[in-house]
């Protein structure tokens, strides 16, 4: 078992040392066979018993024999019936101690707990494994793995925007080793506990669209949407605060700034309102400089000037 490899659930992934667990299952199976020949010896005293009262029964009725004879028939019977019942008894307490070992034997061997893929490897042949690494030397695990197909996305939101945010809430997913890639994601859980030395709340997002690449711990960014991205419309689109927007001859138009500081009316089809920016298609591309809050008497060609920073 190495980094990387893919395991489902049941599979072996270590074994401890098992000698001495393995031995003790050994004699509690031994055990077992003796309490089993134990009820079939205890089985025909009983039926030897059996007859024997029988025969004396009928030869006490014709008076061939005391009933002193007949009363010692009977108690051999009890004894053999009783004999029977500590027989099976034994068996039993033999059988619980096979299973007890079984279960020793089966603790030394360390399954999978579930589908997923080993991303490290803490222990090696030889190493000593103890709960919680108590021991000097020791490994407080064997492998580390993960579930890929349910990988959550852990973000810090601000206190003050906590009360924006609800469970279930869609949300989108960009990874920083996808920078063009958009993910669909959802909240899963949001943690009770502030951290206050940060003044965030440590919200959960579950990554729907789970694809081969995506790999634990990586870096992400969440955006918080106020609907769910339908799958196939997670294409990134251009879009425009609605403050940018003018009405020319009839038509919507944008402003953008040329290379020479003048502007140019790029006419736009205006789309759906995606929080507080406007979808829009049209000759532009992301990047484009465009005019905000744009005058009544701004037209193609004229000549703008960039807001100085205060």
């Amino acid at each position: 078992m190495s980094e990387g490899s893919v395991v489902t659930e049941g599979t072996i992934v270590a074994r401890l040392e098992s000698r001495d667990v393995e031995a003790s299952l050994q004699n509690a199976v031994a055990n077992v066979a003796v309490a089993a020949a134990g009820i079939e010896s205890a089985k025909a005293e009983m039926d030897d018993a059996g007859m024997n009262m029988a025969r004396m029964k009928n030869l006490y009725a014709k008076h061939y024999v005391s009933q002193i004879m007949y009363d010692d028939a009977i108690t051999r019977m009890s004894r053999a019936r009783a004999a029977v019942a500590s027989a099976k008894a034994s068996y039993q307490a033999a059988q619980a101690s096979q299973d007890y070992a079984q279960n020793a034997v089966e603790y030394t061997r360390i399954r999978a707990p579930f589908d997923g893929v080993v991303l490290s490897k803490s222990a090696n042949v030889g190493d000593i494994v103890t709960p919680m690494s108590s021991a000097a030397d020791s490994k407080g695990a064997v492998v580390v793995m993960a579930d890929m197909s349910t990988l959550e996305v852990d973000v810090d939101v601000a206190e003050s925007s906590v009360a924006s945010i609800k469970v279930d809430q869609p949300c989108e997913i960009v990874l920083d080793a996808f920078p063009d890639r958009h993910f669909r994601g959802v909240v899963s859980a949001i943690v009770p506990t502030v951290n206050r030395s940060s003044a965030t709340v440590t919200t959960k997002v579950r990554i729907l669209d789970v694809q081969p690449g995506i790999l634990p711990d990586m870096s992400a960014r969440v955006g918080f949407l106020s609907r769910a991205v339908a799958l196939g419309d997670e294409k990134p689109v251009l879009a425009v605060g609605a403050q940018a927007l003018a009405e020319r001859d009839g038509h919507a138009v944008l402003f953008r700034l040329g290379k020479d500081s003048h502007v140019q009316a790029v006419p736009v089809q205006v789309g759906p309102q995606l929080g507080d920016v406007r979808e829009v298609s049209g000759a532009l591309k992301s990047g484009d400089v465009i005019v905000l809050n744009p005058p009544g008497r701004l037209s193609e060609g004229s000549a703008v000037k960039l807001a100085e920073d205060h």
